[in-house]
């Protein structure tokens, strides 16, 4: 069952990043430089390739010495907070700003939603939730903090912000910075809301083990 949940996982975030690529480069109004560089500054890309790096390694590279950091306690928690975040936003702020058609709409679909829902329930069955530590989460935050500092720095010499409440051009420094302090928190509070019931479930499963 865990295999076939890593294949699944796999396919799909492979597909999703694989196709996605192969639409922006159909519809692309810049050079292929330019176009590769705003690829990979959309934060439900790289999330999403790191999902299925993730999953992949899970799956076939368990136990090669370059992959075993993967191997950590809490990436998991990290992984599936980083790819519910990206459901999240996209949810809240960024569904009603577009209407995607055909193939554009299945790949939304999958980076987005369905992807997500299936890393929470892998997270459910299959993460070690009694070696989840508190203070992995400053180190957590690192990969959305150098995320954030490359795109703005990027966006103030390109002009090219890849989500609308980052823009600082559309938006001026206050609102961004109140965004970012917003999303911020929502990456703590699921960080909390993660570990927290991981350590909770993890509690109640040792006092249901027989003596």
């Amino acid at each position: 069952m865990k295999k076939s949940f890593l294949l699944l996982i796999s396919l799909f975030a492979w597909f999703a990043v694989i196709v996605q690529w192969v639409l922006m480069y159909k519809n692309k109004t810049t050079d292929l430089a330019e176009m590769m560089v705003r690829f990979f500054s959309f934060f439900t890309i790289l999330t999403n390739i790191l999902v299925a790096l993730y999953f992949t390694r899970q799956l076939i590279f368990q136990r090669l010495p370059p992959w075993k950091h993967f191997n950590n306690p809490g990436i998991l928690t990290a992984v599936t907070v980083y790819i519910t975040v990206v459901g999240a936003v996209y949810q809240v702020a960024l569904r009603h700003i577009w209407e995607p058609q055909g193939m554009q709409k299945l790949v939304d679909e999958l980076l987005h939603s369905i992807i997500p829902v299936l890393v929470i329930i892998f997270w459910i069955f299959y993460e070690q939730k009694q070696e989840l530590k508190w203070k992995s989460i400053p180190v957590f935050l690192l990969y959305p903090l150098l995320y954030l500092a490359f795109i703005l720095v990027r966006g103030a010499f390109s002009g090219f912000y890849p989500y609308p409440f980052i823009n600082v051009t559309d938006l001026g420094w206050p609102k961004v910075i109140s965004n970012i302090i917003l999303l911020f928190s929502v990456f703590v509070i699921l960080f909390i809301l993660f570990i927290g019931a991981g350590k909770l479930i993890a509690r109640n499963k040792e006092r249901k083990i027989p003596v």
